[in-house]
């Protein structure tokens, strides 16, 4: 069956209350702007509590359910046939000849579930069901009606016009992008960062990222992958700036001056002070970062500690609870983990040490630092030199 309109459902957006209105603007501009690259040209508008996306000529049905898939702010997409109203038997025969082009196997059970939101209709959603189920049994013998669990629940809304709906597509879900300011993501090529990005994004966050090159020591291939994660989350969280930050020499100074078990926390304490700046100039009210607790020795309780020791910025961490397994089912789903465990090294890794600190005390570290006397021009420099690239649409 080719359908020419979707009704898009939402979740939390209903409980918005005055100011549902803004949340629901935000979501039509981000499936308007979702849909610029499908073959076809889409109207989407807002009607009576409803958000449709409606098909102004032929278009492709799987690359448009693909684009309304990656948009936050869709829990599901519900392919629709649509029709303005006149009468009843012609509600019930284009209702039978939907179920029956839609499931042309025969054998399920099926629930009539009607809503009359034009109160003029002569008949209530009582009537609706019953006379629609008798005319679908009619039609289909082999069909039954099951009330409690039916294979397809046949939704029919009387509005200004006639919606009849049964499928459901699931969404991306979460809020959309915009309704909750900007976040810096410091991204690494790892399995967890990247999934970080998309969760906070998820809430409505428009995210800029921040990868810490070490060449030589880590390869332009290291570096492109984490340009092709980038660009695999932005469909999703829309276009990211990445910003490519030269660590270097920062680090070489960090490795040669202090003791080597506290080299990840002095590291990651740098790494964030240089994140910090940079969401500073542009815009950003928060740090991310993919951290879950315990899971390496610069994410115990006192590391994280640490490395906050740094910020004035509140910090998200959205796996902090995960374990790797539910990291890694989450970038499998997005498609980040394919990318993610490609053989190119990071700098992390790079000038880990071989027996790290896993409780570092903070004033020991603060007392390390003291002694690395090149380490702010090296920031600055670091700082003057990033490298911003654009990645997404």
């Amino acid at each position: 069956m080719t359908y020419q309109a979707f009704l898009i459902k939402y979740a939390e957006i209903g409980i918005k209350g005055k100011n549902r209105y803004m949340f629901e603007d935000t979501l039509v501009s981000r499936i308007a702007h979702a849909l610029r690259p499908v073959e076809g040209q889409f109207e989407v508008y807002k009607s009576q509590g409803r958000i449709y996306v409606k098909a102004l000529g032929p278009y492709d049905f799987d690359e448009a359910v693909d684009a309304l898939q990656h948009v936050f702010g869709i829990a599901g997409i519900c392919p629709l046939l649509q029709f303005p109203d006149q009468g009843f038997e012609d509600l019930c025969q284009r209702t039978v000849a939907y179920m029956g082009e839609t499931y042309p196997d025969r054998r399920r059970t099926f629930k009539v579930m009607a809503r009359r939101a034009n109160k003029r209709y002569p008949l209530d959603s009582n009537e609706i069901n019953s006379r629609v189920g008798e005319a679908v049994l009619e039609a289909f013998p082999e069909m039954r009606v099951d009330v409690h669990h039916p294979d397809v629940l046949l939704n029919i809304e009387v509005r200004e016009q006639i919606n009849v709906y049964s499928q459901v597509i699931p969404g991306a879900g979460g809020m959309p992008l915009g309704t909750n300011g900007r976040g810096m993501l410091l991204l690494s090529g790892g399995i967890d960062s990247p999934v970080a990005g998309y969760m906070v994004s998820r809430r409505g966050v428009w995210i800029d990222a921040v990868y810490f090159h070490a060449p030589p020591y880590t390869s332009e291939r290291a570096k492109q992958k984490v340009v092709d994660l980038a660009r695999i989350i932005s469909r999703y969280t829309g276009p990211i700036r990445l910003h490519v930050v030269n660590f270097t020499d920062l680090q070489l100074h960090i490795y040669e001056t202090c003791p080597h078990e506290e080299l990840t926390i002095l590291m990651r304490r740098y790494m964030m002070r240089i994140a910090q700046r940079l969401a500073e100039q542009n815009g950003c009210q928060a740090l991310i970062t993919g951290e879950s607790i315990g899971q390496v020795a610069s994410q115990t309780m006192q590391s994280l500690a640490a490395t906050n020791d740094v910020c004035t910025l509140p910090v998200f961490r959205p796996l902090i609870a995960f374990d790797k397994q539910e990291i890694v089912d989450v970038a499998k789903r997005i498609g980040t983990f394919e990318t993610s465990i490609q053989p190119f090294e990071d700098c992390c890794t790079i000038f880990v040490a071989k027996h790290p600190v896993t409780k570092p005390n903070l004033n020991v570290i603060r007392r390390s630092e003291t002694h690395l006397t090149q380490a702010d021009p090296l920031m600055e420099k670091a700082l003057e030199t990033v490298e911003v690239i654009s990645v997404g649409e």
